[in-house]
């Protein structure tokens, strides 16, 4: 099984994860827990409506690190920002959220960006 293998195994047990991100700014880490979400068959990163520092340093430099259950793996994100690709998207995560507010308000507000391991 390769190293991509074994993280895309871990992805999709667990939720809950870390990442590292570099400092738009300052270059530096950035460790953080988030939260990842499947849809399309596919894996993302999102989160409620609002400005998140973990967005923009991604946009800045989109390869960031997995911290996986012990596992540590280099992935790129990818910002989705085309309206018909954020409605699919959002479309299957929104409603499987407890108080998670309108789709729109997610469409209008919410960072999308998609894992790709390459």
């Amino acid at each position: 099984m390769t190293a991509t293998d074994e993280a895309r195994q871990a992805l999709a047990r667990q939720r809950t994860m870390e990442i590292t991100t570099t400092g738009r700014r300052s270059g530096r880490p950035r460790r953080i827990e988030t939260w990842r979400y499947q849809a399309d068959g596919r894996y993302w990163l999102t989160g409620s409506p609002g400005a998140r520092d973990w967005y923009a340093n991604v946009l800045a430099h989109p390869e960031f690190t997995l911290h996986l259950n012990g596992l540590d793996v280099q992935v790129r994100g990818r910002p989705v920002t085309d309206p018909g690709e954020r409605a699919r998207v959002f479309g299957e995560i929104v409603p499987g959220q407890d108080r998670a507010g309108s789709l729109e308000s997610w469409l209008a507000g919410s960072p999308l960006v998609e894992i790709l391991f390459d």
